[in-house]
């Protein structure tokens, strides 16, 4: 794979938007910020589920800089920080994600996960007491940072 540096993965996207919005708006549009954005973050997701970590950190850094308001994109970037090794920065991120939305299911899911791999397992516990608030019918976060933590324990002999 080509080595991209952020100044050229931006110009790629942005041109990729020119040609997108131009489409879009019959010849007549522009790209706005939310689209660049969404950009950047749907282009991570993909890279994410390619498992290229160290690519979607490049996206999503880009799409943290156009909205810092993104829980969505914080908790992406935290994940594909620890998934590239990179424990300090993930756990920036997590708490990010978290202090703009302190029941984001999958950022106190991850960062339980990253306690975990921490050796924390009362953070780890904390999260899925949130989750455990949060998703009151259940949800996939609750059942895997459970699991996690099950896991965790039998293999500690707890």
């Amino acid at each position: 794979m080509i080595a991209l540096t952020r100044a050229t993965l931006a110009a790629l996207l942005s041109l990729g938007l020119i040609v997108t919005g131009a489409l879009a708006a019959g010849g007549g549009g522009s790209s706005s910020t939310t689209q660049k954005q969404d950009s950047y973050y749907t282009e991570a997701k993909k890279m994410i589920e390619a498992g290229d970590f160290k690519m979607a950190v490049m996206l999503l850094e880009q799409s943290v800089d156009e909205n810092p308001a993104n829980p969505d994109a914080y908790n992406y970037l935290g994940y594909s920080l620890r998934k590239s090794g990179n424990q300090a920065d993930a756990l920036v991120n997590y708490q990010k994600a978290l202090a703009l939305d302190p029941e984001h299911k999958g950022a106190n899911e991850y960062l339980g996960e990253l306690y975990l791999e921490m050796n924390d397992l009362d953070k780890a516990k904390e999260r899925l007491a949130v989750l455990d608030k949060a998703c009151f019918f259940g949800c996939d976060e609750l059942r895997e940072l459970k699991a996690a933590i099950e896991n965790f324990e039998a293999k500690r002999g707890s």
